[in-house]
């Protein structure tokens, strides 16, 4: 009896414990694949496009105007680093949760898309700004894409590009 007793013992602890799952680790070595799109903005017209080696400014009361821009293998190698410190590849927690039943929510609203392509697989996140308050991985996400929008404002093709007119209400 003794014996029964604890092989059910070990049966019911084997069983609660589940497979554990590891989220998608990124190389530490930047992969020969790899890029990525970042659109940006009120209605997303903003892009940092590193597959075409384009982005694109949204002018507001003027549309929009693309640009040849490309980063450097440098500032691809930061960008692919930036990535790897939250490892992008990992689900990420973009809604942030109610408090009261409630969320806060604003308008106008700057949404992300990204789009990023390693060791042939893409995957895309989106991140609605919709929310007064992001989430702590959405925070991080958009403080990557600040930083790779300054690499891209530091560069003489961005700064020769239209000012924006207008606003969003």
């Amino acid at each position: 009896m003794k014996k029964y007793l604890i092989c059910l013992l070990l049966i019911l602890l084997m069983g609660a414990c589940g497979p554990v799952v590891s989220a998608p680790s990124m190389p530490h070595e930047m992969p020969d694949d790899f890029a990525f799109s970042i659109q940006f903005g009120v209605d997303k017209k903003n892009e940092i496009n590193s597959y075409d080696g384009t982005v694109t400014k949204d002018l507001i009361a003027d549309g929009t105007i693309t640009a040849d821009i490309s980063l450097t293998s440098e500032e691809m190698n930061t960008v692919y680093e930036l990535m790897r410190e939250v490892n992008i590849l990992e689900e990420k927690e973009l809604i942030p949760d109610p408090i009261f039943d409630e969320v806060c929510v604003q308008e106008p609203h700057e949404d992300d898309e990204w789009k990023i392509t390693m060791n042939g697989e893409t995957i895309i996140i989106s991140i609605d700004g919709t929310y007064c308050e992001p989430t702590k991985d959405a925070k991080q996400l958009i403080q990557i894409r600040d930083a790779v929008f300054t690499m891209i404002k530091d560069k003489d093709e961005f700064k020769a590009l239209p000012d924006s007119t207008g606003g969003y209400d």
